[in-house]
């Protein structure tokens, strides 16, 4: 039996009768004829096809954030809420005041990219009501303006916020449990007990997380998914925990939902995370989803390798433990077992003696994919390591620990002679690729000199924080 998807659009209630599997900006420029939702690079890059979505955070309240409608399914919405420019423009006789301030500072030429940067800022007013410049910077990380350049768009943040009302969050129905039909459905459970059932029942379903890099085979390459099993409302996978020493986030928190936490902690790891990921990207992609696409060049690995992270992996056995170190078999393949999933990842809290870096090289510092990505952490006693650990992203198959260089560094001091041992052990360790984003020589060397990078800011050198 047909199940249509259910949510609230614009402030209505609105039945969508599609496959859940296509993508939202399809259906808003088919079937709904709401194109003021752009579609530019259909990859979750440039920003063109943002909307906001709501949903409910770790703490069960409901919030406005920004998605790219492009990698965002249909499926997603059952039970939620979206607003698109259109929606934004009718909150106000005059439309939104993101939107005034745009129309009268000239913050708008060729007009394709502006949707999408009118909806980003709605959203980060929702969220901050009188944001700092940094924070309207990081709003529009994910939004590409080729035509008028970003100074009169912060203006325009910046003036709206004195007058920017905040946006209703209505009330839809909650999830149903299936939608969709025999040729494509959407599983949403609600607790794990359900969602194990569901992959025990249907082991060639996909599993989807935030989306934001499986969907690119149904936004590039036209893909259909006749079954697909959505965590996002599964109560169990929604929890962040912390003990005395260890800070726990089930496996379908978000990196946004993540941040404050990392800000908190491990404050380079929250650098690298506005990096990698806009607030649309953020808002969606989760953890869990990130390491289990087991991607050579997963920005969060080598971060969570150097922090001694493990997961906890449950299946149709029951529960176990598996150091994050024996997590990466080989390229896009991972140690999960047939009907399991990542339930949460434990992130071992910092102790005084703890020193963490991580850094990443790209073309472009936002929003790109890493030519090298290298986390460091060292316990020192005095000047002297007891313990280092060293990983990289985009130096092998897999997300990788470079063991000797952390044996060439430890019972050490950082400085030049174990810094020359540990830099030949890593240009001996690893065998990388050659490919547009670097030569092989290329991301040796980087990798190499990342480390002494670690050394010079410890140090408290000031190292300026670029694309390289």
């Amino acid at each position: 039996m047909k199940r249509s998807i259910q949510f609230v659009l614009n402030g209505k209630a609105t039945k969508a009768d599609c496959r859940p599997d296509m993508t939202v900006l399809e259906w808003l420029r088919g079937e709904a004829l709401l194109r003021g939702t752009k579609e530019g690079c259909a990859e979750g890059d440039c920003g063109a096809c943002s909307v906001l979505l709501m949903r409910r955070n770790v703490e069960q309240q409901g919030e406005w954030l920004p998605a790219n409608s492009c990698i965002l399914l249909m499926g997603q919405l059952e039970g939620t809420a979206l607003m698109t420019v259109e929606g934004l423009a009718a909150e106000a006789e005059d439309g939104h005041a993101v939107q005034r301030q745009m129309a009268e500072n000239g913050s708008s030429q060729c007009g394709f990219c502006t949707p999408g940067i009118a909806v980003s800022l709605a959203g980060l007013l929702q969220r901050k009501e009188q944001p700092n410049e940094a924070q309207i910077h990081d709003a529009l990380a994910g939004n590409l303006c080729r035509c008028t350049g970003y100074r009169p768009i912060v203006e325009a943040a910046q003036s709206a916020a004195n007058s920017a009302a905040q946006i209703p969050l209505p009330t839809p129905e909650g999830p149903a449990a299936e939608i969709g039909d025999t040729d494509c459905s959407f599983y949403l459970p609600g607790t794990l007990d359900e969602l194990l059932s569901l992959l025990a029942d249907h082991p060639e379903a996909t599993l989807l997380a935030g989306g934001t890099d499986i969907v690119l085979d149904v936004a590039h390459a036209r893909a259909r998914w006749p079954k697909t099993i959505l965590t996002r409302h599964v109560a169990e996978l929604r929890k962040i925990e912390a003990s005395a020493t260890t800070l726990t986030f089930g496996g379908a928190v978000t990196w946004e939902e993540a941040l404050p936490h990392l800000e908190r902690h491990w404050p380079s790891f929250a650098t690298l995370v506005r990096r990698f990921g806009s607030t649309q990207i953020r808002s969606m992609g989760t953890i869990a989803g990130n390491l289990g696409t087991a991607s050579p060049i997963g920005d969060g690995a080598p971060a969570l390798l150097v922090l001694g992270a493990y997961l906890i992996l449950a299946g149709p056995s029951g529960e176990r433990e598996m150091p994050l170190d024996e997590f990466f078999l080989d390229y896009r393949k991972s140690a999960l077992d047939k009907g399991e999933i990542i339930r949460a990842i434990c992130v071992p809290l910092p102790t005084p003696d703890l020193t963490f870096r991580v850094y990443k090289v790209s073309k472009r510092y936002d929003q790109d994919i890493s030519t090298v990505c290298g986390a460091f952490a060292l316990k020192v006693d005095g000047e002297t390591i007891v313990n280092a650990r060293v990983a990289y992203g985009g130096m092998a198959a897999i997300p990788k620990r470079c063991i000797k260089a952390e044996a060439a560094l430890e019972g050490e001091r950082l400085d030049g002679p174990s810094l020359t041992a540990a830099k030949k052990a890593i240009e001996e360790a690893f065998s990388p690729m050659s490919d547009m984003r670097g030569s092989a020589t290329y991301r040796s060397l980087a990798a190499a000199n990342l480390l002494e990078r670690f050394a010079l800011d410890i140090d408290g050198e000031t190292v300026e924080v670029m694309a390289l």
